[in-house]
């Protein structure tokens, strides 16, 4: 499926938001789809970041230098077609459990992703995003969340937020063991912090995983 660019917005010099046209596309909330130039048969696999009663679709992107998709599509400007396959994986919501369920969102870097996309589809789900940055030119869209519902763990940089890691702060803080769990981000992150609920009593079937890279 071929679709139009909209808008290239950019975040800081490694992240960056494009905006596509919708024309029908539909989704669930936390999918992912696959995403490249068109014609050049190659692509590769992005989180949705709007909301599903948006007009538009937007993706997350952190630029990879060198790479073969991410530098191109933030070069390119309104009217461009890129090609958009999917949506896939089973990263969402269970419908029956977004009322009366808390819910906490883990994630490293642009893994908040899924977790915008959530927050905009369901404006009254009960959340705590906890998410793990190294500079906090990397707190993307923090406008878009309840300010009460995201702490920012700044891993490389100290006086805003959490000090360390997000494995600090949750072994710095009482872990809640009746909420649902989600995690996405860099493997290491979703290893360290499902072993580290698991051990202060959060069972597997209350954790959800997404590794970005």
């Amino acid at each position: 499926m071929l679709l139009k660019v909209l808008s290239i917005r950019n975040l800081s010099s490694t992240a960056y938001v494009v905006r596509l046209e919708r024309n029908g596309f539909q989704f669930i909330p936390g999918q992912c789809v696959n995403l490249g130039l068109k014609g050049s048969g190659v692509n590769r696999e992005y989180s949705t970041y709007s909301g599903v009663k948006d007009e538009y679709l937007e993706f997350l992107i952190k630029e990879v230098p060198g790479g073969s998709v991410s530098p191109a599509l933030r070069k390119l400007t309104a009217g461009a077609e890129v090609e958009i396959h999917g949506p896939y994986g089973s990263f969402f919501l269970d419908p029956k459990k977004i009322d009366g369920t808390r819910f906490v969102l883990i994630s490293t870097g642009t893994g908040i992703a899924p977790f915008h996309s959530f927050v905009r589809s369901y404006p009254e789900l009960e959340y705590q995003i906890i998410n793990g940055i190294r500079t906090t030119d990397e707190r993307y869209d923090y406008d878009d969340y309840d300010p009460s519902r995201i702490i920012c763990c700044v891993s490389r940089q100290s006086g805003e937020g959490y000090n360390g890691r997000v494995t600090g702060h949750l072994n710095d803080n009482e872990v809640c063991t009746s909420s649902i769990y989600y995690l996405c981000g860099n493997q290491g992150m979703i290893h360290d912090v499902y072993d580290l609920l698991r051990n202060k009593g959060v069972s597997g079937d209350q954790i959800f995983t997404e590794a970005f890279f």
